[in-house]
């Protein structure tokens, strides 16, 4: 069977930069391919939300926290930021953390937190750029006042995600969570080529988005290898897993790769990677 455009790109040695909204998400959506391509390749992992502010939290921030068992969220980033080192590190793949706030603890430019003013103590939510789950951070809608932050996600790409000659991996964002879209927006304005990887486990639940497929012409390659190491990368993030995995089973299904219609002569054939 011929070889899809990653396992052609990762033989050849070519350079790997997946980019990670969160601490979790590349192993969640790539676990796989990263585990198949480490030791072939060189492989990073750029994470940009890595963060929490300062109490008062919201509503959504507070039921976060609680669905993870813990109370401080910046003890809890804490946390999340050594498990995702220890993971890294026992793939054998480099990694940076870009220090961005998660957003839902990102606060609007100039707002003071909860250690002045009463109207952000007695309701947080007015200080917050996404003050609930539902209607701001699970729409997919980039907030105006988060221009700043695209701003920094963009430089940072810039600088961190863009040697020539790299297989960049950006979220497509299936399931319409803000920051993967923030990473999935940088990405595409960025104009240099991206591969986008189907948010997991969003997508067992959600399509992905049509508009941003059809604007890109994008086609979806399957890979299917190393999913049983992938299994026990992700239950490395000790303080997700149970929140994200209720029934304790991660379930086992081929992870999946857009790339451009156009990409077909730069990357190889299109082919199923089982």
């Amino acid at each position: 069977m011929a070889a899809d455009p990653l396992t052609t790109a990762i033989d050849a040695g070519t350079p790997l930069v997946v980019l990670s909204p969160h601490l979790d998400d590349a192993v969640l959506s790539c676990g796989g391919l990263m585990s198949h391509a480490a030791g072939r390749t060189d492989v990073r992992v750029v994470t940009f939300f890595t963060e929490a502010d300062a109490p008062p939290y919201t509503l959504s921030g507070r039921r976060y926290l609680r669905q993870v068992g813990r109370r401080d969220a910046d003890r809890l980033y804490r946390e999340r930021r050594a498990e995702d080192r220890e993971v890294m590190e026992r793939l054998g793949v480099d990694w940076h953390h870009l220090g961005l706030s998660d957003c839902l603890f990102r606060r609007k430019p100039g707002a003071s937190g909860g250690r002045n003013g009463w109207v952000s103590h007695v309701l947080p939510e007015s200080s917050y750029i996404y003050p609930t789950y539902r209607l701001h951070i699970a729409t997919g809608r980039i907030s105006p006042h988060d221009t700043y932050t695209l701003g920094r996600v963009r430089a940072s790409l810039e600088q961190l995600a863009s040697p020539a000659h790299t297989v960049l991996l950006a979220p497509s964002g299936v399931g319409g969570h803000v920051d993967h879209v923030l990473v999935r927006t940088a990405a595409e304005l960025s104009g240099r080529p991206v591969v986008y990887y189907s948010d997991f486990p969003y997508n067992q639940q959600h399509r992905p988005d049509l508009g941003f497929v059809e604007r890109n012409a994008l086609v979806e390659v399957e890979w299917s290898r190393q999913l049983a190491a992938k299994v026990e990368l992700v239950r490395g993030y000790r303080s997700q897993a149970d929140a994200l995995f209720p029934k304790g089973a991660l379930p086992l299904v081929p992870e999946i790769y857009l790339f451009p219609d156009s990409a077909r002569a730069s990357y190889g054939p299109v082919g199923d990677a089982r």
